[in-house]
């Protein structure tokens, strides 16, 4: 879900949604009923987002309502925030006053605000603003429909009501995305850890996990129709427990992680975060033991300094970390490891930012996400530390690790050139409709020549003969 080079935005922009990333499925399209009722979803931020509106589009499908990619044909607009960043909120606030527009047009539309931005400004967006007719946080989507109803009959509508118990397990998402071959499963939603700089804890509420047995229900139902590949989604996949209240079974990620990686052998298994502190020696056996797991892990360290770390209450330090990624070179030698950073945290010193550059070298990341630091009102950063380095110094570093990730990018992939790897078909290459594109074990992209016969979804060995810090370009075997 994020761009796969080094930037300095963590989300999909506007023109990227007008250019096709806003989420629908095309063929509803071509059955929904004429005259029946249209939404139009985006989702900006996290791979977590993408899959809520997936949740979102089954519910409204059950309401009656078919999705359209023209927004000014539809009945229901939906913006699916992320406040991670303060450019997300600008982005969104941006684009519900283009849809101001649109409802002007076309009077009796319903534009709502969906995710992580709906509590902590539901009154702007409602009263202060008046740019929405109603706010749905994320433990609310079942609402939807009484929610809508509510609009219709003349009244703003607002549920931002965070649960314990909400996973939406019983919902079967509607796959948004087109190419049928991937696909996302939430397995816990929420977070317990307490970073001084993140909002999730206060958006998303605390963690719960799903039962296993419909995450394994769920990717053999994938499996089933086409799908090659999911990849289990959490805030920190390596922290999901569930216990069975009546037997007593307990079931952890490394157990999770084998039982859908039974599912099949031709269905590949990603997940995605993992936090190091939670990381364990159980897991990386799992991955080495199984052939569809891919051997690709997103580590987010965020900062090289073990001062830094602890004001951003990561909970481990930098030897804990090293620690880590030495297990993962040990157990998994040929896995793949990419990462978060923050620069520019309260009160970061050169020398400390030193430490995360050199963090990047020795950790010799595949990629990275990049940011520099944005405080969010309401964390503990925003309430204890002052934000007290100059943007100018926090753009200036991020540049600086942007350059540097570059750099080990492309090294990591020239190191590629010569080996072939088994690439899953994914569809075409955004730039020639005469070339595949698809992803290996390392969660790399490989673009190579097409061949007759073969199609997306289709597993293919492929030969890196050149690279870019961003792709692998190769041909067959």
């Amino acid at each position: 879900m994020y761009d796969n080079n080094p930037t300095l935005e963590g989300i999909k922009t506007i023109d990227e949604a007008k250019q096709g990333n806003v989420l629908f499925k095309e063929h509803w399209q071509e059955t929904s009923e004429p005259g029946g009722r249209k939404f139009y979803i985006e989702s900006y931020g996290c791979q977590m987002n993408f899959s809520d509106s997936e949740i979102v589009a089954s519910i409204l499908h059950e309401a009656g309502y078919s999705p359209t990619r023209n927004v000014e044909e539809s009945d229901l607009i939906l913006i699916n925030t992320c406040s991670i960043r303060e450019k997300a909120e600008e982005t969104v606030r941006k684009r519900l006053r283009f849809f101001e527009t649109v409802k002007m047009q076309r009077p009796g539309t319903v534009v709502g605000v969906l995710g992580c931005m709906a509590e902590r400004l539901k009154k702007k967006f409602l009263e202060e603003e008046k740019l929405v007719d109603l706010v749905v946080g994320p433990d609310a989507y079942r609402d939807l429909p009484n929610l809508i109803g509510g609009v219709e009959d003349g009244q703003r509508m607002v549920n931002v009501l965070l649960s314990r118990e909400e996973t939406y397990a019983d919902i079967s998402p509607v796959r948004l995305e087109s190419n049928g071959i991937t696909a996302f499963i939430s397995i816990m939603r929420g977070c317990d850890n307490m970073c001084s700089f993140c909002v999730v804890p206060f958006t998303r509420g605390r963690e719960r996990s799903r039962d296993p047995y419909s995450i394994v229900s769920e990717a053999a139902g994938l499996f089933e129709n086409g799908y090659r590949e999911v990849t289990l989604l959490g805030q920190n996949v390596d922290s999901y427990k569930w216990e069975n209240p009546e037997t007593g079974e307990r079931v952890n990620f490394a157990n999770l992680l084998e039982m859908t990686a039974l599912v099949h052998p031709k269905l590949r298994v990603r997940f995605s975060t993992s936090h190091p502190k939670d990381m364990t020696d159980e897991v990386l056996h799992v991955m080495a033991r199984y052939d569809n797991i891919c051997k690709y892990i997103h580590l987010p360290v965020q900062s090289g300094n073990s001062r830094i770390l602890e004001m951003m209450n990561r909970t481990y330090d930098r030897p804990w970390y090293e620690d880590r990624i030495r297990a993962i070179r040990t157990i998994l030698p040929d896995a793949a490891v990419s990462s978060d950073i923050i620069t520019g945290f309260c009160s970061e010193t050169e020398e400390e930012h030193q430490d995360t550059l050199s963090m990047v070298e020795w950790a010799n990341y595949s990629m990275s996400y990049m940011f520099f630091y944005s405080e969010r009102p309401g964390t503990l950063a925003a309430r204890k530390y002052p934000d007290d380095i100059p943007e100018e110094i926090k753009r200036r570093r991020l540049n600086e690790v942007i350059r540097l990730q570059t750099t080990v990018s492309l090294r990591h992939n020239q190191a590629d050139i010569g080996k072939a790897f088994e690439v899953l078909i994914e569809g075409d290459s955004r730039k020639s409709d005469q070339d595949f594109c698809g992803r290996n074990t390392q969660n790399k992209m490989v673009v190579f020549p097409k061949k007759p016969g073969l199609n997306p979804g289709d597993y293919v060995q492929v030969r890196v003969k050149d690279c870019t810090s961003a792709t692998l370009l190769g041909e067959i075997v």
